[in-house]
């Protein structure tokens, strides 16, 4: 069928921030709707409150409004901008949310507005549990038994006719399996269906059978109004039921159902199609299986573009976000030819010759009291995918592209098996290990093996399928006959076995580059092949390229100029999609100066391992050898390492002693920048102040350095991203312990002790140098006082409080800075701003992850720039040779992961905890600060009552804070202590008893729904015991917690201004437009 020509502009709804559960593979989605709808010929207008995406670029829409994803922002947006359509099939469930609020709530009656790719009804099919249950029985297909509750007493109800545990708790429209679990007992059902019914929009939970230990699979298909249906990928789950499917290894395609099987689940997969619904768009539908009996059940399906969705297109080079975009206009699937191929529609399902594994990426060294026991509930923060001939191949090139410092699935001088004091292995933790799914599981199964258990046993205790145990027996074995006979073993077997050079060297107790050598000169080196969607049947015509041993190579490299640039690998916390939106931009850059790009990235979340974000598209491990093997097929001129955070960093050296030129920014200056006697001698230099401080290469320096220098002091290791293992220490008790537990050794450069600086106003710069002109691109004004990690912390642009003065100081130590370290490119550089005074405190010669959100708060996208400079452009000729100062204010607000994690205590500090970013703006920066926290799921109340406990030194300015709160008609609660302070600055308050003196305390008030902001600063460094449980009780009940001052008093300015003026919203072309100008039209790098 032809496209739909009544609709001329389309409203597409984004995902928002990265949350477990949902993470930036909708930016990936969202772009290639966008692209597919404006190569269509419609006018798209885009909502997300994520600055850190591609899509929120302004090139992609007509109109960008990066604002709250709520009905109400939404039906504004709707309203103003007259749209015909809504697609909310890109966006997650976020977006699916919101689009069943609009339906149910007229909005898109009111105004003549369609839902396009899937209707509301197929939407409450398939995301209603109780619904979907009916259809499936309606149809013959098998289901778990299973019942719907609505409170407490439906659920136990359900419970007793179930009558046997563990039960399965499943709430409705929520990501990522949030609020659910598995129940082993009463006490824990309990406790997971209170959390379930509190996080369902719609507080509906499914409980059902356990079927722990069945195989899980999943088809990702798509279906068009003519009724063509096609599977695109098929995905099985290593780990069996009971691990959330996006916390388990999953190989593509299906390895372990007979044909007969899969057609079975492939018919059902289009049943369900058609009966739910879906008609112009994709879905993810999960199946159960019975190992021992052949019982298919259907678990559950996605009607949209599903995080299994973005590993799908990435598996099997079919763009799924792209054709179902085109799908909801009206295409059917043979009207759409086959972008890779150029020669088949998009109704040939695919077909690959090659098997894909992928591995979630977990941070629980982040949340140290967090249990890492997988479940139903997603716990990880991003993941890698690999591609190889066999699984064998695939999966320890999954492994190693993780970062976790292993290199394989063993063999790389990592291993930590179980042992007794004897030394020998302890089989008791080892079998306990293999029963209990974690993120070691699979180190486990290989030590296991080992140890000398069968392959039988080894998949009873774990559930896992015996011909995954097999592959992984092989690999054992091999590693073995290499060990016992490193020069007769065939190094190419190995390789084909994906085998790192690392592995094999510490196999044969040699260095890494003799194997190197070694199998170069016997003439064994990686072919590539191409991935293209039908098992090498028609010609590819999109380079997109994966490594193995011993085949046909695929590679013709051009001689047109080549620039590698190397991605940031998995999402994790403290590296994740900002530092692909540079990679991106680079891509971007690069080919508009002529330049051949070659991405190198293994993660298929993201834009930058989009098949036509750059040139060539290499799936790989971001390791030595594997960036070198690219390198070298593809004879690159230079290699980009300052865009992808601290990944391409680590290999900066490595890669300028094989003799490859880096772009930008030379290494030297980098590492010169972690050098603290370097960069202390040059800040000196430089006539600037920084805090006093010095280095320590064990634990008796580290002591004398802050015995020097006096307590407190900051301290973390070198070269890390993200706050790893920093800390605020105030004794010399507790640095011994710091030395001892979170840093247990200083191999990669020693441990880095300052003075710190106590509540200070902490600033950061993002700029651009040429090598001669540096240009500051923003300033940017922490809320929260220094010490908090400056990804944890919001923060502003302009600055509100810093003096003309202070920020003219500012801006000339940036540059004098970026001339002494010989900056071209980016630039971060953060100071304490206290009593007036300015303290460099680190300087970061690279791309920061705040990047994206200050090109989008001054409309420059600085990453591109950066880039264009990075292969000679000056920032005259480019024409950005001033600061731009916005005449309206952006908020950056940091969003984490905390209801994930019970029992951890949300208390910030430096090392970052977050997982993701909002952005709020507006011309008055409470409004901006108010849509911020609305965009963070921590929307601030307009009255209600608020509790109050703060630490002495901070009583005086929290009675000026809570005496603004009563005059805005809040009622304040607090304990005896604070209730009689604040009485006697004439706040009256409600006093509520200690936690331990029994009823009325904050908690019953919590449960009683009677509290609705906590403002909470903590007594010292080791917070007590009842703060602790008032913020977990807080984030359980999903109630706003302050913990600074500061926040508390933006807090407060966000209130008043959302009492005095409804929200308003504003696309950011507006804005832009607004600012004082900088670029023609012609010349701009955005329009």
């Amino acid at each position: 069928m032809p496209k739909n020509i009544s609709l001329k502009k389309i409203l597409l709804i984004g995902s928002g921030p990265i949350v477990i559960g949902q993470g930036c593979e909708f930016d990936y989605s969202g772009v290639q709707a966008c692209k597919a709808l404006a190569e269509e010929g419609y006018a798209v207008v885009l909502i997300n409150s994520n600055p850190a995406t591609i899509m929120t670029d302004p090139e992609f829409a007509v109109r960008t409004y990066i604002e709250p994803i709520t009905p109400e922002i939404v039906a504004m947006i709707i309203e103003r901008e007259k749209v015909d359509a809504v697609l909310p099939t890109v966006g997650g469930q976020t977006a699916l949310n919101v689009a069943i609020a609009l339906a149910q709530d007229g909005t898109l009656q009111r105004f003549g507005v369609q839902l396009i790719g899937a209707s509301a009804t197929a939407i409450r099919k398939g995301e209603d549990r109780q619904v979907f249950k009916e259809i499936m029985l309606a149809i013959g297909l098998d289901v778990p038994v299973s019942g719907i509750a609505h409170n407490m007493e439906e659920a136990l109800a359900i419970a007793g006719r179930i009558e046997r545990f563990p039960l399965i708790i499943r709430p409705a429209f929520t990501l990522g399996g949030g609020g659910g679990g598995i129940a082993n007992n009463y006490r824990q059902f309990k406790e997971i269906v209170q959390q379930g019914l509190t996080l369902s929009p719609v507080s509906e939970i499914l409980i059902e059978e356990s079927l722990l230990g069945w195989k899980e699979f999943e088809m990702e298909v798509m279906r068009d109004c003519a009724d063509n249906c096609v599977v695109v990928c098929s995905i099985e789950n290593m780990d069996p039921m009971g691990v959330h499917t996006g916390d388990s290894i999953t190989v593509a395609p299906i390895q372990t159902l007979t044909d007969k099987e899969y057609q079975s689940m492939r018919d059902a997969s289009f049943s369900i199609m058609r009966a739910i619904g879906v008609e112009t768009g994709g879905a993810n539908i999960q199946f159960g299986v019975n190992p021992q009996t052949g019982r298919m059940v259907a678990i559950e399906m996605n009607p949209r573009v599903s995080r299994s969705s973005a590993l799908a297109s990435k598996a099997t080079g079919f763009p799924i976000a792209k054709i179902a975009a085109k799908l909801a206009v009206g295409y059917s699937l043979d009207e759409l030819k086959n972008d890779i191929t150029r020669k088949t529609s998009a109704c040939f399902e695919p077909a690959i010759d090659y098997v894909v594994t992928k591995i979630p990426r977990f941070t629980f060294e982040k949340f140290p009291m967090a249990d890492s026991t997988l479940t139903t509930q997603m716990k990880s923060v991003g993941e890698v995918m690999a591609i190889g001939r066999t699984l064998k191949e695939s999966l320890q090139k999954a492994i190693r592209s993780l970062e976790i410092g292993r290199l394989g699935l063993g063999s790389d001088g990592r291993d930590n098996p179980p042992l007794l004091g004897d030394g020998t292995p302890d089989l008791d933790v080892i079998k306990k290990r293999l029963q209990i799914p974690s993120a070691e599981r699979i180190f486990f199964l290989r030590y296991a093996l080992q140890t000398g258990f069968s392959e039988k046993h080894v998949s009873e205790l774990s559930g896992i399928d015996p011909w995954f145990i097999r592959h992984i027996q092989q690999i054992v074995d091999e590693e073995r006959s290499f060990q016992q006979n490193p020069t007769k073993i065939p190094l190419r077997r190995a390789k084909k076995m994906g085998f790192s050079d690392c592995q094999l060297a510490f196999l044969s107790g040699t260095s890494e580059m003799e194997i190197r050598n070694r199998r170069k000169a016997q003439g064994i080196v990686p072919t590539y092949r191409l991935v293209d969607t039908c098992a090498a049947e028609f010609a590819a015509h999109t380079p997109y390229y994966y490594s193995t041993y011993g085949d046909e190579d695929e590679i013709y490299p051009s001689s047109r100029k080549k620039v590698m640039i190397l991605g940031s690998g998995p999402n994790r916390i403290g590296q994740g999609i900002e530092f692909d939106y540079c990679c991106v931009h680079a891509a971007f850059a690069l080919r508009e100066e002529g330049i051949e790009t070659i991405m190198v990235n293994s993660n298929p979340e993201t834009v930058s391992t989009d098949y036509d974000t750059s040139d060539k598209l290499y799936f790989e491990p971001l390791t030595l050898e594997d960036v070198l093997n690219v390198y070298e097929r593809e004879n690159c001129d230079a290699a980009i390492v300052q865009f992808g955070g601290q990944t391409p960093l680590n290999l900066a050296t490595s890669l300028q002693a094989a003799g490859i030129p880096i772009v930008g920014t030379q290494p030297h200056s980098i590492e010169a920048a972690e050098n603290r006697r370097y960069f202390a001698a040059m800040i000196d230099r430089l006539r600037l102040r920084r805090t006093v401080g010095g280095t320590a290469a064990c634990e008796q320096e580290a002591l004398a350095v802050a015995a020097h220098i006096g307590y407190p002091v900051l301290v973390r290791p070198s070269f890390v991203l993200g706050g790893r293992a920093m800390e605020i220490i105030h004794s010399e008790e507790d640095l011994r312990c710091y030395v001892r537990t979170a840093v247990p050794s200083f191999c990669v450069g020693p441990l880095l002790v300052d003075r710190f600086l106590e509540e200070a106003t902490e600033v950061d710069i993002d700029c651009i140098s040429d090598g001669s002109l540096c240009v500051v691109g923003g300033i940017m004004e922490h809320i929260e006082q220094a010490g908090i990690h400056s990804g944890d912390s919001a923060c502003m642009i302009p600055s509100c409080s810093l003096s003309p003065t202070v920020l003219e100081h500012l801006k000339e130590a940036t540059k004098a800075v970026a001339r002494e370290l010989n900056v071209v490119g980016l630039m971060n550089i953060q100071f304490a701003v206290k009593d007036g005074e300015a303290y460099v405190l680190e300087v970061n010669p690279r791309a920061s992850r705040t990047i994206p959100f200050v090109s989008k708060a001054i409309g420059v996208p600085l990453a591109k720039l950066a880039a264009k400079v990075m292969v000679g452009r000056k920032l005259r000729e480019l024409g950005f040779i001033k600061e731009v100062v916005p005449s309206h204010f952006s908020v950056k607000e940091a969003v984490f992961p905390f209801a994930r994690f019970p029992g951890v205590d949300i208390l910030l500090g430096p090392e970052m905890r977050s997982t993701g970013e909002v952005m709020g703006i507006d011309r008055d920066f409470g409004v901006a600060y108010a849509k911020a926290q609305i965009s963070a799921q921590s929307a601030l109340p307009s009255q209600g009552n608020v509790f109050i406990s703060v630490r002495d030194i901070d009583k005086d300015a929290i009675a000026l804070i809570a005496l603004e709160f009563c005059r805005l008609n809040f009622r304040i609660l607090s304990t005896h202590g604070t209730t009689a302070f604040l009485g006697s600055r004439g706040v009256q308050a409600e006093c509520l008893a200690k936690l331990a003196e029994g009823y009325p305390n904050v908690l019953n008030r919590i449960q009683e729904s009677k509290v609705h902001l906590i403002i909470n600063t903590p007594s010292g460094r080791q917070p007590r015991k009842d703060e602790i449980l008032i913020r977990m009780a807080a984030v359980a009940a999903r109630i706003p917690v302050i913990t600074t001052l500061r926040a508390a008093q933006a807090s407060l300015e966000a209130i008043r201004a959302m009492r005095c003026a409804p929200i308003s919203v504003r696309s950011i072309q507006e804005y832009h437009a607004a600012s004082p100008p900088l670029f023609s039209e012609e010349t701009s790098p955005y329009y």
